[in-house]
């Protein structure tokens, strides 16, 4: 089976996602956000991981075209949401800390999850208009927009942090990434 690509944003958690990964058991390599768009090509998912500015985001907007599953942390989600005609701006809450969100959805990306969940999530920016043809599948108190989805395109996006132990299940995620990404069958 072809492996997973975390996308490493120079984010301060991108280590714990490849980490996550493979305590799953899970197939899958770390490479740069300037890795050419062909190179990405061999994986069967994406994860662009977070990082500290959308200037420091490499090529990752061209990475939302290939065609593979993506899914996008933190700042990841902003890429995705940028890239297909959403808006990002700066959020009400810098820095990390525990939100609770409200889960709208629990199909795709975030099945098995219950209405409400505690997360570790920085709202330093956030998505403020939703792309067309996306759907918001959580929100909290802070942000509107916690957690988007394009079926269609098998791309979807969270602000939280699924990779760190203060998240409850964050677990969770990766392994609905990895089913929805063998959905399609190998390529």
């Amino acid at each position: 089976m072809q492996p997973l690509a975390v996308v490493n944003n120079h984010g301060q958690f991108n280590h714990l996602i490849l980490r996550s990964l493979r305590d799953m058991g899970l197939s899958v390599e770390m490479v740069s956000n300037t890795t050419a768009p062909a190179d990405l090509c061999r994986y069967r998912g994406i994860i662009l991981g977070g990082g500290p500015a959308m200037d420091r985001a490499g090529r990752c907007r061209e990475y939302v075209d290939l065609g593979i599953p993506v899914l996008g942390i933190c700042l990841g989600l902003q890429v995705i949401a940028l890239a297909r005609g959403g808006s990002v701006e700066p959020g009400s809450m810098g820095g990390y800390g525990m939100v609770e969100v409200e889960v709208l959805s629990e199909n795709g990306i975030l099945a098995g999850y219950p209405d409400r969940i505690q997360v570790w999530a920085s709202h330093m920016d956030e998505v403020r208009e939703v792309p067309p043809g996306y759907s918001v599948l959580a929100r909290s108190r802070i942000a509107r927009v916690e957690a988007i989805a394009s079926e269609e395109e098998k791309i979807y996006g969270v602000q939280w942090h699924p990779e760190v132990s203060h998240t409850v299940n964050g677990r969770l995620v990766f392994q609905n990434f990895d089913r929805l990404c063998q959905e399609g069958g190998e390529r």
